[in-house]
């Protein structure tokens, strides 16, 4: 029987069908529900992407049931001091909020339900790395058929500058910002980076299907100039 957990209620209901993943790390188990978004190979190329310095703060930005966070923290748990995910879609976190739960990070890693434009005060200058896996493609693309599924994969409530700007104001000097994205997005991804004084360090490229459809980077805010160009990677 399909159910759905509301962690503000501690009750399971028929709105949802949850299925419950293995991360395959450590036992590391995410929930997801087939009626909202669900993650894809690009958010676990992220994680693995990213690299992990002692004592970091992380945040997981756009993290929908929390896939990028979670698998970078069971890649690199003796070495975060604190994760925080940050989702707009409260049924998203309401999933994410369980996963942590049933992993018992509870201690370390916390869900926020709020936009990224909308981040507190408290937020800025916090974080040493932020991840992000964000909507890929324009609102004006939007098919207009299910709006918590396009959400996460269009630009309807935030923009790649909005994003961007977001990061570079939550990031300690010298933290890092690491996000996958359309290839052919590329260039307004780096301009927007610098834009914010976001230097991109590290770049790879993914294949798939016989061509390159994604990108990775990583940005340290008040970097020096020098990107670095990383082995292609196929997916």
């Amino acid at each position: 029987m399909p159910l759905f957990f509301n962690c503000k209620t501690g009750e399971l209901s028929k709105k949802a069908m949850l299925k419950l993943d293995d991360l395959l790390i450590d036992g590391m188990k995410i929930y997801q529900d087939d009626q909202l978004y669900k993650f894809t190979s690009d958010s676990v190329l992220l994680s693995r992407f990213a690299r992990a310095k002692k004592n970091d703060v992380v945040a997981d930005f756009c993290a929908g049931s929390g896939i990028v966070g979670l698998h970078f923290y069971a890649l690199h748990r003796s070495l975060i001091r604190s994760m925080t995910l940050f989702e707009m879609q409260e049924e998203l976190c309401d999933l994410a909020k369980k996963s942590i739960e049933l992993n018992g990070l509870s201690e370390i890693v916390s869900v926020r339900n709020v936009k990224i434009q909308d981040l507190s005060a408290d937020c800025n200058e916090k974080f040493s790395l932020i991840l992000c896996n964000p909507p890929y493609y324009p609102a004006a693309d939007a098919e207009g058929r299910n709006f918590r599924r396009e959400a996460c994969r269009y630009e309807l409530t935030l923009s790649l500058e909005e994003l961007i700007a977001a990061a570079a104001k939550s990031l300690k000097f010298g933290g890092r910002f690491c996000i996958a994205h359309l290839s052919a997005r590329l260039a307004e991804v780096i301009f927007l980076m610098k834009k914010y004084r976001l230097e991109p360090k590290r770049l790879t490229t993914v294949s798939g299907g016989g061509r390159i459809y994604l990108v990775l980077v990583e940005a340290v805010k008040g970097g020096r100039a020098g990107l670095k160009m990383e082995n292609e990677r196929v997916n």
